[in-house]
């Protein structure tokens, strides 16, 4: 779709009017399709700092049912106030995420980010009836079996910011804890690139030409039985699948991952402890120095439990 500025949207960044233009669309959504080069100003791609002039040609490249979508009302959904918040102020949300549970994007399913703005306007901090001016946002991702710390934006300042620090990942720590198959050295540094194919959504190490920079650092913990290992993960960068595809290539995959797990170990842990998901948890997030609108941010921890379903686990491999 084209849209021509006007003298009104003049001298302003594009990402602003690319939300005015996709009103419905959630910020991470407007995000992605600047990092996918999905957007260009006068046939050139732009990044989302691009100051506009009045008469240039905006270009997005945006599927039928997306557009669609996004033009639809938005109607907040009230759903259960089930939400296990760690950490609250008029900035930011963060949420301890259970696994089974979509961060956004459901086509059926109530997702995480209808929980918080459900939370939110019964909480009188979303006005109106619809969210189509702002749509509290997550900062990133955790795959739908994952549990943990997720972080939404209250407000556009501050989505934006959380969205430059886990875009630029220097000055944020981020930490797992996953249970794997076999035993593994008391540490190590896997640094492999990784590749997705669009197509079936399977994650691949590839060349570092082909591919993009992944790095993940692991510590053990603990060894159970000289057949599994409980792992304290460290993301160096934030690529999709990226713990579950590095740890399954040095043949460590995660147990109860259905896409690149042992299928005969998940079996056995599903029949003895009815495991169904993956055994990943983002446990650790910290701020390192930053600056800017969430500078008060600085230095600050947030720390998830481990669920009890997972301690329930360990604890009977411990016997």
């Amino acid at each position: 779709m084209k849209y021509i500025v006007s003298e009104k949207d003049g001298k302003r960044r594009i990402d602003k009017v690319v939300r005015k233009i996709l009103s419905g669309a959630p910020l991470s959504f407007i995000y992605k399709m600047f990092r996918k080069k999905d957007v260009k100003v006068n046939s050139k791609r732009v990044d989302i700092n691009y100051i506009i002039n009045p008469g240039d040609e905006i270009e997005i490249y945006i599927t039928d049912e997306y557009l669609n979508k996004f033009k639809e009302n938005k109607e907040i959904k009230i759903t259960k106030n089930d939400l296990n918040i760690i950490y609250e102020d008029e900035n930011i949300i963060v949420i301890d995420k259970p696994s089974g549970i979509l961060v956004c994007n459901g086509d059926k399913d109530i997702t995480l980010q209808m929980k918080v703005s459900s939370y939110l306007y019964q909480k009188g901090d979303i006005d109106s009836n619809n969210i189509t001016n702002f749509n509290p946002s997550p900062a990133h991702r955790l795959d739908r079996n994952t549990s943990g710390i997720i972080f939404f934006g209250k407000n556009e300042a501050s989505i934006q910011e959380l969205y430059k620090l886990f875009l630029d990942r220097d000055l944020i720590e981020k930490r797992y804890l996953a249970l794997v198959c076999g035993i593994t050295n008391n540490s190590g540094t896997i640094n492999k690139s990784l590749i997705k194919d669009e197509k079936t959504g399977i994650v691949k190490v590839t060349s570092a030409s082909k591919g993009k920079s992944a790095i993940t650092k692991y510590i053990k913990k603990e060894e159970f039985k000289n057949k599994y290992s409980l792992l304290d993960l460290e993301l160096i960068t934030g690529r999709t699948h990226q713990l579950r595809v590095h740890l399954a290539s040095i043949n460590h995959p995660i147990i109860g991952d259905s896409k690149y797990g042992d299928f005969k170990v998940n079996k056995i842990f599903e029949k003895e402890f009815g495991l169904k998901n993956q055994f990943l948890h983002s446990y650790y997030f910290k701020f390192k120095n930053i600056d800017g609108y969430l500078s008060y941010l600085s230095n600050k921890e947030f720390i998830s439990k481990l669920p009890s379903k997972y301690n329930n686990i360990l604890s009977e491999l411990r016997k």
